[in-house]
């Protein structure tokens, strides 16, 4: 028996004799993820299905504009393979020295039974004669569903002193593998002392799918990592995120525009500051409708040796129609008298007073409320980036209004929750 093949099924074991995450875990019980053979494969539901990478499937890459692409070392990695399964796992933690260890360590252990293929990016590798490090890298990656059941592994090292813009896009094209899907994708975020990475997410699952996604992301001393999600509801929709900063100066920002109409999605964000002169903002906007759950978990972390941290939290979330169930948990831990710390959360319907305005304006009730979303969800990716250029750069206008009237119409788009 191969290495590869040992390290799967020593997996397996030991999701079998583990067990999965209980009914009642305290981490997931607004939102029960789907049982282990679920995630596995071994449902009898788990049609095959396979797409094509020469359709596009799977991890792309691509650039942005005109922006050269010299200082990227890609590796699309067979974890099959014993030697590029090393190499593809080299350096990444176990599942049991992650955050929620007793609560989601079993996702993590049905990823690596499952995980067939990976990518690792490196970037700012070589800066070339004619740029200097601090020139701006910028990337688009892409992944589209290879089969019906998968669990694809991303790892992003960004080197010293490099600034990186990367726009991350989950989304259903035409070519990809056209039924319900279930994906369990892990990806790892190491940034350098001094680092700096703009990252732009949006997960756009079909209504029947079912996605976990877990980032882990490490900042360096003195690194930057500011994230935007644009994420909408599915059967079951997870997006889960350990930010760790280890290191002195580094400054983290979370934000999320989450969209779910007659649907599921948790976002849940996870942030440790272990060293001083740390900074953290964690800010959700939550939009449900119908039937729809959205859950939102913002939890902070401050350590004894983490004088001088500043953590903001702020979560937002606003019943745009029908009935739905919205839960919005803001946490703190504090280890450390000498910190600056505020948390919130606010639930509640559109302003009246604002959607008589903009009624005033000639607008009907549905363009009144759209517009009124749209200047709330692009002053969130406004406050988390703070770069015009950027923002104007990707398209964020367009990306917002897009993801706006899908949620405020769900009956045009059946494809999206």
């Amino acid at each position: 028996m191969d290495a590869a093949r040992a390290d799967i099924l020593a997996a397996r074991h030991r999701l079998s004799t583990r067990g999965w995450i209980p009914r009642d875990a305290e981490a997931f019980r607004h939102l029960p993820p789907p049982a282990a053979e679920v995630w596995l494969g071994d449902s009898p539901s788990a049609i095959g299905c396979a797409a094509h990478p020469l359709d596009g499937a799977g991890w792309t890459l691509h650039p942005i504009g005109q922006s050269p692409q010299s200082r990227v070392d890609a590796r699309w990695l067979d974890a099959r393979d014993a030697l590029q399964r090393d190499e593809l796992f080299a350096g990444l933690p176990m599942p049991a020295g992650l955050d929620d260890a007793a609560d989601a360590a079993p996702f993590a252990w049905a990823h690596r039974a499952l995980c067939r293929q990976g990518l690792r990016l490196r970037i700012g590798g070589t800066a070339g004669a004619d740029r200097g490090p601090s020139d701006t890298v910028w990337l688009q990656l892409r992944h589209q569903p290879r089969t019906a059941v998968e669990a694809p592994l991303l790892v992003i090292e960004v080197l010293a002193g490099v600034h990186c813009v990367l726009v991350e896009t989950h989304d259903r094209q035409p070519l990809s593998c056209q039924q319900p899907i279930v994906q369990n994708l892990q990806a790892h975020i190491r940034l350098g002392e001094g680092a700096t990475l703009q990252h732009l997410r949006i997960a756009t699952p079909g209504r029947a799918d079912r996605i976990a996604h877990h980032l882990h992301t490490l900042l360096g001393r003195g690194a930057r990592y500011e994230q935007a999600l644009i994420a909408s509801g599915s059967a079951y929709h997870l997006q889960r995120h350990l930010i760790e900063l280890p290191a002195e100066r580094a400054l983290a920002r979370s934000a999320g525009l989450l969209l779910a109409a007659d649907s599921v999605l948790e976002h849940r964000v996870r942030t440790a500051h272990g060293a001083a002169q740390t900074t953290s903002a964690i800010e959700d906007l939550a939009l449900a409708s119908g039937s729809a759950r959205a859950v939102v978990n913002a939890h902070t972390r401050i350590a004894p040796g983490a004088a001088e941290a500043e953590v903001r939290q702020r979560l937002a979330g606003i019943p745009t129609g029908g009935q739905p169930r919205l839960v919005l948990r803001p946490h703190l831990e504090i280890h450390h008298d000498q910190v600056q710390a505020t948390h919130g959360a606010t639930w509640g319907a559109l302003p009246e007073d604002a959607l008589f305005y903009a009624r005033q304006r000639g607008l009907d009730e549905r363009s009144a409320r759209g517009l009124i979303v749209e200047g709330m969800a692009g002053a969130l990716m406004q406050r988390c980036f703070a770069d015009d250029a950027l923002l104007r750069a990707v398209g964020i206008d367009r990306l917002v209004s897009a993801a706006v009237a899908r949620h405020l119409a769900p009956d045009r788009e059946a494809g999206h929750g």
